[in-house]
């Protein structure tokens, strides 16, 4: 991971605007659904990879213990503009030394993995969650699929036969990650890997947008009782096993 860039893009990106949309939305819902599953009153949160706030945000103003960790310190102004009491610090998933063994319930880790390129990255800040999350805690690892790279990026907008050429794909279609790059992209049996270095235990493994990615431009002219719809439908069929690695986003939830 090139922090440094890293840092760059986001203070250009909208990260605030990301999940607002009808089917940013989609994610949204869907990870706060699978999240309250699991919470329960009185429980501590920690969100890692922050961003702009929306998952902090929404866990404070319902009356949890909520602390927030993001590396871009532009994005730590914007939660800490909505919400002054909110504990907020600048940090990385790779260390979180300032957090004690078994300090919190939820341990949430919706960034980190879309920009670790490594493997060893990815294990060594699932580990670090790991050791803050309690006992019988829950920890959210969410992840950017290959196959929706290849399909949208390599596909539909024509660059597959040059990232063929370039030595970005392996033969099987799996998408090669520089240290130079800003995203990395997984596949089913890269998670299982990761969990189990970490010596972590899978407590369930979803879609958190399905085909909504797909299908943004439709999703985003619906009316309410047509997104209602949809959003059934995606809740009905985002655990189903072939549907997981084709969306651009998966949910791993886990435990130590």
């Amino acid at each position: 991971m090139n922090e440094k860039e890293l840092i760059t893009y986001y203070n250009k990106f909208n990260e605030d605007k990301r999940l607002t949309t009808a089917h940013g939305q989609v994610e949204f819902l869907t990870s706060i659904k699978y999240i309250e599953k699991y919470l329960k009153k009185g429980d501590k949160i920690i969100d890692i990879g922050a961003g702009t706030g929306a998952y902090s945000i929404y866990f404070y103003d319902k009356g949890y213990d909520v602390t927030a960790v993001e590396l871009v310190k532009h994005n730590l102004r914007i939660i800490e503009k909505k919400r002054p009491d909110l504990k907020t610090y600048n940090g990385n998933a790779l260390n979180l030394s300032k957090y004690n063994d078994n300090s919190y319930d939820i341990v949430l880790i919706f960034g980190p993995m879309y920009h670790l390129i490594s493997t060893d990255d990815k294990i060594k800040s699932l580990m670090e969650a790991k050791r803050i999350v309690k006992p019988n805690g829950y920890i959210f690892i969410s992840y950017c699929m290959n196959e929706y790279a290849v399909i949208t990026h390599g596909i539909k907008e024509g660059f597959l036969t040059e990232s063929i050429k370039k030595k970005e794909l392996d033969e099987s279609f799996k998408i090669i990650s520089k240290p130079k790059d800003l995203y990395s992209f997984v596949r089913i049996e890269d998670i299982d890997l990761i969990n189990n270095k970490s010596k972590v235990k899978r407590v369930k493994i979803l879609s958190q947008d399905g085909p909504t990615e797909y299908l943004k431009k439709e999703i985003n002219k619906m009316d309410k009782d047509t997104f209602d719809i949809y959003l059934k439908y995606h809740f009905s069929t985002c655990e189903r096993k072939e549907l997981l690695g084709a969306g651009r986003h998966i949910l791993d939830i886990v435990q130590k």
